[in-house]
This record gives C-alpha cells, sequence and structure tokens, in this order.
C-alpha cells in the first residue's frame, strides 16, 4: 500500500491496515540501511519509568536549572 504525506507532514493510514484507535501511541524510528519509517505500537499502560530508564541520555548529564527568571528584552 502507498501512503502519501499531505502539507502537513501527516500520514493518514487507512482503518483496514492497522487496528489502531484514536489516541494509540505509536514509537516512529527511521531505518536510513532501509530507507523506511517503522512503527511500533507502545501499551496504553505503560510503565514510563522504565521508558525513561530506556532514554540514552543519562539524566545525571542534564544541566542543571536556573533559579533566576529570565531578563526581559529591551527592543
Amino acid at each position: 500500500m502507498i501512503l502519501t504525506l499531505d502539507a502537513k507532514r501527516r500520514l493518514t493510514l487507512p482503518a483496514s491496515l492497522v487496528p489502531a484507535q484514536p489516541g494509540d501511541h505509536f514509537q516512529a524510528e527511521f531505518d536510513p540501511d532501509e530507507d523506511a519509517v517503522v512503527f511500533r505500537r507502545i501499551a496504553r499502560n505503560a510503565d514510563w519509568v522504565n521508558v525513561l530508564k530506556a532514554c540514552p541520555v543519562r539524566m545525571d548529564d542534564l544541566p542543571s536549572r536556573r533559579r533566576e527568571f529570565p531578563k526581559r528584552l529591551k527592543l
């Protein structure tokens, strides 16, 4: 089946292709070797702690937040 990207860079999947409902979550990855976009369904009641643990960027490496309010720019 061939899908076409619209002007807002959206793909519309026909209901006959995949049993999905509005609000379902998918993980999208681009495979440069195959030149393909791969979608994987994420469980509705996913354990977000495990999702955050699987993140490739360690939370210890994030910069600390500033405690001061941002200064207004004069135009």
